[in-house]
């Protein structure tokens, strides 16, 4: 009886994000976020909109991701632009250290550019590449708890960014299985 008490509580652990529980409700969530010193910006469909310093990075924008339910399963940190590679490469290469260092060896890891030659590349052309989707570079943590993913980005604007994505499995599974019902 008391191994499966410890196995009921250690599968409702859950991943943290700044220290506060990937889990509950968007707008307790969002209560302890505001908490530890984050800027609100508001909600929309499921997404709470923060600013803030994260990881000794100030200036991210930072958005809580809710299941139709309402919990919370999904945490996503936007870092500043950076508008040279060896700055984009300083702040991936830095998370990726201190992710390494709390999570332990990362469970993938791929960092590429997609090109049809080989060679030493420019801060320019890497640049290019990262602006046109041929530069792949992502770092996967698992853990009990969830995923951390991390990862070079840029979006519509052509801004480059450093991403990093907490997933909660517990209800991460939530939402896989309302989704496997749909089908």
């Amino acid at each position: 009886m008391l191994l499966s008490c410890l196995s009921a509580t250690a599968q409702t652990e859950h991943l943290t994000f700044k220290g506060v529980p990937i889990d509950g409700t968007l707008s307790t969530f969002v209560g302890k976020l505001k908490q530890k010193g984050l800027t609100y910006l508001g909600t929309e469909q499921g997404v709470a909109l923060f600013k803030g310093e994260f990881a000794a990075h100030k200036g991210c924008s930072i958005a809580a991701i809710a299941h139709e339910s309402g919990y919370v399963y999904r945490v996503g940190v936007i870092f500043p632009e950076q508008d040279t590679w060896i700055r984009l490469y300083n702040d991936y290469s830095s998370l990726k250290e201190m992710l390494t260092q709390k999570y332990g060896e990362p469970t993938s890891v791929v960092e590429e550019f997609q090109s049809y030659g080989s060679g030493d590349y420019s801060d320019d052309i890497k640049m290019h590449y990262v602006k046109n989707d041929r530069c792949r570079y992502i770092t996967d943590f698992s853990t009990e708890s969830g995923i951390i993913e991390l990862r070079i980005e840029h979006n519509d604007m052509m801004e480059c960014h450093v991403i990093l994505l907490y997933e909660d499995n517990t209800n991460g599974d939530k939402v896989r299985s309302s989704a496997i019902d749909d089908l």
